[in-house]
């Protein structure tokens, strides 16, 4: 898809080769706003779409609200790898939902949401702080949900909150 590929593209570009580091996605503040407004002009256009019927197979998706002083008490790992959580549930419940579509908006529409939470959630795992690498084990705070709607809820939720607070704190380290 060429958002998510222009995303992983734009990432893979400014690597460094010493270790890997999203600089250009977190030093251009520009590139974290696109993504916000992609988010945004999702959910208007799902919201477009002819009325959902309820999803048959509840969809889990994460609890992404947070309080910014929790936030700041958190090393970037710790944040990189509960975004990683978020974004693996996200994930989980767009590919969930796609096959109880049937309307071709609302099939393109959790398609596309669905390549641009992958993209962000394979981004994420390509750089790390700590020993180790993500295991998907993770449990985050998770509820259902019937309304399809709720998911596009929850990305741009995800985008406009942690995933924009993360590259704001890595900004300060990487991009001196």
């Amino acid at each position: 898809s060429p958002p998510g590929l222009l995303l992983l593209t734009s990432f893979l570009l400014h690597v460094k080769e010493d270790r890997a580091s999203p600089t250009r996605l977190v030093c251009d503040n520009r590139l974290i706003q696109k993504y916000i407004v992609e988010a945004k002009d999702m959910e208007k256009r799902m919201g477009q779409c002819q009325a959902p019927p309820a999803l048959r197979c509840p969809a889990v998706l994460p609890l992404v609200d947070f309080t910014f002083q929790q936030w700041k008490s958190k090393s970037n790992e710790t944040k990189r790898r509960e975004i990683l959580c978020d974004l693996a549930l996200l994930v989980g419940a767009a590919a969930g939902a796609q096959g109880q579509v049937s309307d071709d908006c609302g099939a393109r529409q959790l398609s596309q949401l669905y390549r641009h939470a992958n993209s962000f959630f394979l981004l994420l795992q390509t750089f790390s702080w700590e020993a180790g690498h993500w295991e998907p084990s993770c449990s985050p705070h998770s509820m259902e949900q019937t309304h399809i709607t709720s998911i596009f809820l929850t990305y741009r939720q995800l985008v406009q909150g942690k995933l924009r607070f993360f590259f704001y704190d890595l900004a300060k380290v990487l991009c001196k």
